[in-house]
Order: C-alpha cells, then sequence, then structure tokens
C-alpha cells in the first residue's frame, strides 16, 4: 500500500467535483502511477482519454511501462507513451503519458483537445517553461471550450496554495510521504579537488562500508563518465557494476540503470537530475550527492542559451536524498559542509525566467495572443526577453511589422521544433533539401547524436553510419521532420550545412582573425577552436553550438561557409572620415553584424550628402558625439534645472533635444566636417534659441551660472547630486547672513564650505544656521591648522576675505 492509496477517495471526489485539482504528494508517494489508472477505474468519472505529462522522456517511458505492467499489460494497448523520438499508443490506449513538449504541440493543433477527458501535469515543481505554457494553454482552452476537461496538478515541492490560487481556487489534496529513516553525512570537499576526483572517492567509500545500490548524482554527461572511469580503474569487487544514467542513453542502457540488480550483484548508478524525480531505481538505499545541476541560461545579449553549472536547490537536495528511503533506511552522502546547506536557494528559478522566449512567443502568437497578459501563469515572461524574442521572430519573417503571424510564420509553428531550427528545415526543403535540413534540427536537438566531432559535415556522416536504437528513432523523427518542412520544385546548390545554419543564427556567422582557431563572430563576440582542429583553418565558419566563455566562446559545432552567399545578408553603411592629412572621406562598408566584410574610400563628399550623413549620426549615436564645452553644457544643466521644477521651460533631455534638432542643431551643420567641429560658443547659442524672447533675462534671474558674492562670484554647478551646489572657501561668505537661494527663492543652494586650501570643511544649506551652530567646532579646529587665517567667533558680522592675516597679527 502506497501512500497514495490514503488519499485516492479525496482526490476522486475533487475531481468529480471541480475543472482543476492539486494534488501534493511528496517523492515516493505514488502519485505517478497510481493516480492515472485510479482514474481511469473511477465509475463514470473519465471517458476520454487521461493524458499524464512528464518533464523527461526517460520518466514518461518508464511511468508508462510501469503502469502497463500493473495490468498485466505491455506499452500500446491500455497504457502507452509519446515522445519526440519514440511513441506507443495503440487504438485502445485511454493513458497516454507525453512529455510537456509534446503536449504543448497536441493543444495549439487542437485547441479543443478531442477525445481527452483530463490532463495530469506531473513533477509540475520543476517549472520547465512548457509545463507552465501547457497549464495556461489548458486552462485558457478549458475556460473557453471545453467545461468538463479535467485538470490536475501533482507536485512534490511547491507552494501548491499559489497554483491553487491560479487555477480558481482549486482544492488541494494533501498525501502523506512513506519513507524510511535516512542518514545524512556531510563528507565536504576540498574547493581546489576536481569534483570527479572526491565523487569517485565518495563512491568507494560507499561501496566499501555499505549495502545495497548506489545512486550518485553528478551535473552532466562528462562528469559521469570520468567518475565511472576512476571507480572502475580502482574497484575491486567485481560484483558491482557501474552504469550511467541521463536522457541521451539507448533505452537499454537506460533500463540497465533502472532494473534491479541480479541476485547477488550491486550497482553504481550515476545520473544527472534526470533521476531526481518520476524515477524508481530498484534497490538503491545509498544516495551520494556531488550538488550540482546543470541548467540551460539564455542570455539575450548574445542570443544563446548556454548550460550553466550551479548548486543545487534545498528542493532537489532533499528530494535526492529521499531517493535513499523509498525501501529501506539508507543513506546520503553530501559533498559539501552542513552549513553549506543554509545558503542553497529554496527553490530553482522557473525556466520561463531564464530560457529564450523565441518559442513561446510563436506559440502564443498562434494562439491568438500578442503577449501573455490573461494567461494563468505563475511568473509572466520577462519583458524585455519577450519583446526581444518578438523581434527574433520578425527577423525570421514568423512576424509581420504589426506583429501578427505571417504565412511563414504558421508554417514554424507548425513544426515541432525550435522557431529558428524550424526556419532551417523550411529553408532547406524550400531549396529542395529538407532531409539535410531535419537531420540538422536532429544533431543541434539531440546531445551527442552523430558523434562528438566540431565539423557539422562529419556529425552528418556520422549519424548515417550509427545504428544505435536512438539513432533509428531519431532517423524517424528526421523522416517526419523533413516531410513537415515542404518541397520544392527543384534543388539549388546554394543549400549547404553552412548556409542553413547562417540562415537560422545569422549572429553566429565566423570570420577567422589573427592565431589559428581565432573567430570573431557577427555578434561581436570571439570564438576560437584548437588550432589543430581541421576546420581551425577556415577562413569563414558557420557556427550551431558554441561553449559559454567570459570573453569568449568555444566552437562546439560549426560549417564550413562561402562568404558568398551571405550576400543577401549583408549592409552596406557610408560613413565620413578623417584621413591622416585631416582630409575627410566617404567610406563604404559592407558588413554582417560586427564583421567588416569590406571597407573603401568611395570619394569626397559634398555638402548636401555631407550634412545627411551628420544628421544620420546624431540620430545613430545621439548627441555624445558633440563637443560639449562648459558654457554649451552649463546652459543646459541650467535650463534642465528649471525644467524640472517648472515644465514650461524647454526639454534639453537628448530625446527632446533630437526631437528639435531642425530649431537648433541642424543650422549648426551647413559650416563643419564633422559634429565635434562644431565649438562651444556655438553650440550655447543654439540652445539659447529654444528658451521664448521673454525668458532670456528671467533665465539670468532664477536660474544664474554664477553666485555673486561679497568677494566677486562662484560658479554654480547644475549637475551636482543633491541639488545646484557651490563650492566657495568659507572665508569668502563672511558677512552673509541669508543662505543663498535660486529658482526665485524657492530652491536652497547647497554650499560646499571649503578651507583656505580649498579642503571641504562643511556642507550646508543654512547658512545663518551653520554660523550660529557647528561654527564654533569647525573655527576651533581650522585655527589650529590655519593660525594665520583669520577665524571670528561672529563670522556673520566679520569682513569677507581671501588673505591671510599678516605676519605677526
Amino acid at each position: 500500500m502506497l501512500p497514495i492509496h490514503a488519499v485516492l477517495d479525496d482526490l476522486i471526489a475533487a475531481v468529480r467535483q471541480n475543472p482543476a485539482v492539486v494534488l501534493a504528494a511528496p517523492p515516493g508517494a505514488g502519485k505517478t502511477t497510481v493516480v492515472p489508472l485510479a482514474l481511469l477505474q473511477a465509475d463514470g468519472l473519465i471517458q476520454g482519454r487521461i493524458l499524464v505529462l512528464e518533464p523527461r522522456r526517460l520518466a514518461a517511458r518508464a511511468a508508462a511501462e510501469r503502469m502497463a505492467a500493473m495490468l498485466g499489460e505491455t506499452p500500446g494497448q491500455t497504457v502507452g507513451y509519446r515522445t519526440r523520438l519514440a511513441s506507443r499508443i495503440g487504438p485502445g490506449t485511454r493513458i497516454e503519458v507525453i512529455t510537456e513538449g509534446v503536449f504543448t504541440r497536441l493543444i495549439l493543433d487542437d485547441p479543443a483537445l478531442e477525445g481527452v477527458s483530463a490532463v495530469l501535469f506531473d513533477e509540475f515543481h520543476e517549472r520547465s517553461l512548457d509545463a507552465d505554457l501547457g497549464l495556461a494553454l489548458a486552462r485558457d482552452s478549458q475556460a473557453l471550450l471545453r467545461e468538463d476537461l479535467k485538470l490536475i496538478v501533482m507536485s512534490a515541492t511547491l507552494d501548491m496554495e499559489g497554483v491553487s490560487r491560479l487555477l480558481g481556487g482549486a482544492p488541494v489534496v494533501q498525501a502523506e510521504g512513506r519513507a524510511y529513516p535516512v542518514e545524512t553525512i556531510y563528507v565536504g570537499r576540498n574547493p581546489v579537488e576536481r569534483l570527479e576526483e572526491a565523487m569517485a572517492r565518495a563512491c568507494l567509500a560507499a561501496l566499501r562500508d555499505e549495502t545495497g545500490s548506489i545512486l550518485g548524482f553528478l551535473p552532466g554527461q562528462g562528469e559521469i563518465h570520468r567518475v565511472a572511469g576512476l571507480v572502475r580503474d580502482r574497484l575491486r569487487d567485481a560484483n558491482v557494476d557501474v552504469v550511467p544514467l541521463y536522457g541521451a542513453l539507448d533505452k537499454a542502457e537506460q533500463d540497465r540503470a533502472i532494473e534491479r540488480s541480479p541476485a547477488g550483484r550491486r550497482k553504481l548508478v550515476l545520473a544527472t537530475s534526470v533521476a531526481e524525480t518520476s524515477l524508481t531505481i530498484e534497490g538503491v538505499r545509498v544516495v551520494i550527492d556531488a550538488g550540482l545541476s546543470r541548467v540551460p541560461r539564455f542570455e539575450p545579449s548574445s542570443g544563446l542559451t548556454r548550460l550553466v553549472t550551479v548548486r543545487v536547490s534545498r528542493s532537489s537536495a532533499e528530494q535526492r536524498r529521499g531517493r535513499a528511503g523509498r525501501t529501506e533506511p539508507g543513506v546520503c552522502y553530501r559533498l559539501w559542509d552542513e552549513e553549506a546547506t543554509r545558503g542553497l536557494v529554496a527553490h530553482q528559478r522557473p525556466e520561463i525566467l531564464e530560457a529564450d522566449l523565441t518559442g513561446l512567443a510563436l506559440d502564443l502568437a498562434r494562439w491568438g495572443a500578442r503577449s501573455a497578459d490573461g494567461l494563468a501563469l505563475l511568473d509572466p515572461p520577462p519583458a524585455g526577453a519577450f519583446v526581444e524574442a518578438r523581434g527574433v521572430l520578425t527577423r525570421l519573417g514568423a512576424l509581420d511589422d504589426a506583429g501578427g503571424l505571417t504565412a511563414h510564420g504558421r508554417h514554424l509553428a507548425g513544426l515541432p521544433l525550435a522557431p529558428r531550427l524550424a526556419h532551417l528545415v523550411a529553408r532547406a526543403a524550400h531549396g529542395g533539401d529538407g532531409m539535410l535540413g531535419a537531420k540538422i534540427a536532429a544533431i543541434l536537438s539531440e546531445p551527442g547524436l552523430g558523434g562528438r566531432d566540431v565539423d557539422l559535415g562529419e556529425r552528418l556522416r556520422g549519424l548515417d553510419r550509427d545504428r544505435s536504437s536512438r539513432a533509428a528513432d531519431a532517423r524517424k523523427l528526421v523522416e517526419r521532420w523533413a516531410r513537415a518542412g515542404g518541397r520544392s520544385a527543384k534543388a539549388s546548390d546554394e543549400i549547404t550545412p553552412g548556409t542553413l545554419i547562417a540562415a537560422a543564427f545569422p549572429e553566429r556567422v565566423a570570420k577567422a582573425r589573427g592565431k589559428p582557431g581565432e573567430y570573431l563572430l557577427a555578434s561581436g563576440r570571439g570564438a576560437f577552436l584548437d588550432p589543430t582542429d581541421p576546420l581551425a583553418a577556415e577562413p569563414w565558419l558557420a557556427v550551431a553550438d558554441l561553449g559559454g566563455g567570459e570573453a569568449r566562446d568555444s566552437i562546439r559545432l560549426a560549417a564550413t561557409l562561402d562568404p558568398a552567399t551571405l550576400e543577401p545578408m549583408m549592409t552596406t553603411e557610408r560613413r565620413l572620415s578623417r584621413e591622416p592629412s585631416g582630409r575627410r572621406v566617404m567610406r563604404e562598408a559592407r558588413r554582417l553584424g560586427a564583421i567588416v566584410v569590406e571597407d573603401r574610400v568611395v570619394g569626397t563628399p559634398d555638402r548636401g550628402e555631407l550634412v545627411a550623413l551628420l544628421r544620420a549620426e546624431v540620430v545613430e549615436i545621439g548627441l555624445d558625439g558633440l563637443r560639449w564645452g562648459e558654457r554649451a553644457a552649463g546652459l543646459r544643466a541650467r535650463l534642465a534645472f528649471l525644467h524640472a521644477i517648472d515644465p514650461s521651460w524647454p526639454d534639453v533631455s537628448d530625446p527632446a533635444l533630437i526631437a528639435q534638432a531642425e530649431r537648433w542643431l541642424w543650422p549648426l551643420l551647413d559650416g563643419v566636417q564633422s559634429l565635434d567641429r562644431i565649438d562651444d560658443h556655438a553650440l550655447e547659442q543654439a540652445l539659447r534659441c529654444l528658451i521664448p524672447w521673454d525668458r532670456q533675462r528671467l533665465l539670468e534671474d532664477l536660474a544664474p551660472a554664477r553666485l555673486i558674492t561679497p568677494l566677486g562670484s562662484a560658479a554654480i554647478d547644475y549637475t551636482a547630486e543633491g541639488g545646484p551646489r557651490v563650492e566657495i572657501r568659507v572665508q569668502e561668505l563672511f558677512g552673509v547672513t541669508t543662505h543663498p537661494m535660486i529658482a526665485g527663492g524657492r530652491v536652497p543652494l547647497t554650499l560646499a564650505l571649503l578651507s583656505p586650501a580649498r579642503r571641504p570643511i562643511q556642507v550646508t544649506a543654512d547658512l545663518p544656521g551653520f554660523w550660529k551652530g557647528s561654527w564654533a567646532a569647525v573655527r576651533a579646529e581650522m585655527r589650529g591648522r590655519y593660525p594665520r587665517h583669520p577665524w571670528p567667533e561672529n563670522p556673520a558680522e566679520a569682513e569677507a576675505t581671501t588673505r591671510a592675516k599678516p605676519r605677526g597679527t
């Protein structure tokens, strides 16, 4: 009897009475396999199919196989599964376990979800982008088209009350966990020691000191294979099997990791976070947690999604730990110190806040929404990232200038691929080689498919040679994508791997520079290859995959590229340039982003052309190209001050000045060769043209350039933090009994009072108060430091001075 059985009656009753229900159940409670079967068997509750959504393909297949076994069947009968690479669905299938991405495609194709009675969102706490979007679309469909549709959100570690509110106050059914006690041992780890070495040592110690099988968590495939190699080299027990577990493995290898070991044998399973939830790995009573996971992070500035190694969250660490107590008392080794646990974040950030949103933006456009407003999302997508995503779709031709879905966009939305890869497949199909595009999309979608070569051509040949079941499934997928991409009447010689990658990722076109293997990307970032790699000698590459770096990236996958095929993607710009002789010439540059393909002199500009280019320069770079001197900058600061307190004065912000350039700036361009040749006096006079004639004199009264003092004047800094400010030696203000004011007496000047050596001694906006208050303390200190200068007891009645006392006085 599993813990979930204790709440099944309550759950079924809630599902009968409500359109949406939330089920909170810890790992191991049995929710993934028991709940779908219970709903199916409940009298009169479910008439159509039940869809069970899992975050990973491995979990989907394992859950379907487990439920089928519970019914004494095989997958494809009552229970089946469907993922991107494989499908076991029959005419009598009532429960379909599918990945979250498959569900998104399904509901976009059929918003009414015909024939579906219930959708179960399993492991919703992982907060994948597909799960968030899938729930939002399902909720929308339920409200508008399918009042009878049942939605059940199941999770182990999440704010279930928040999900309940999102679903209109859905009832929450709580299942208690059944976990055996787990002893936690904090092994720690020397920060200079390699992760693989520390993990291997912990694995060997656990094999020596504990019984049963072991599950070790590592961030990625590379670490898994390196640790496996270290353990096998040092292991002296022939009855221990060391097996990896991650999503890219073949089914047979995954099954070997999941199934119980034969009698008399133990196993060490080294897994990624794929083993955190949904899966039950038989015989495990020891967990070794490296405390790390690898997650995607999108960088809008580079257009790249990078895999970043991060510390696990507390919830993930607890789920991993719980794996050791599924069937008997267990042990969890943690490769960190106990106090470090308090520093872990409670939950990993939802993918919607970190991911590339082009797919989301395209899906929403297909759904008929131009934003995520109004959808049932726990977290809305970041506004900036969403705008950039729609910009990418516009550049791909998927959205029109008004933001609506184009015919090409509808085609891309119909392909079960990320928008850039869908564009690549469609472009290849239009050129007559849809199979090539589909193969490239498969290699970019499935890590390791076709081998590990950097050369995309070698990967394509590797895929054709690969006879594994995973490659066979991928080839079936390629055929489907190629058919969906469409057909062309004739082939084109321009369709090559390089041109297709460049069409989908134009910012990743790379041109060789400097040493062999050094490249400049069209995005402006640097990239590099091992100089011994055969591609390192190529002058041009189209880069399909990059590894992250601080200032430059490593090229992981690329194709050769003929620059002649880039001509339609290039832009031409003309600009003024000053020759070493000082002569102004016109230069024309052909460029692809940051890559300058050709730059040449095309002649000397005539006056009209020169003025037009100078105007364009202002529009492009703003007013920073002007030489703002003391007079013009000072006037602008005074006007900005007045505008802030009275909007009827001219607005002199950059956008406002550029908008009014016809009145003040354009007339200055007629006699100059460049913006920096406009002198300070001319700029000042031009700005004065913006001040109404009846306010010219008022300007000096309300915002004077200088403060009049008993001994002369001092400059007023209108750009100072805290308001207009004057720096002045304190002795120059002796005899002043009222605090200086500007703006018609509304704004006090900030006085930064200085010593005779012009070092700060006090800042005040109340000079009379200073004389009466802290002046005594300042005077005592100043008399000792500057004894030859006058320091009267009552400066308000003293005479202003800049002189020291005569010697001997």
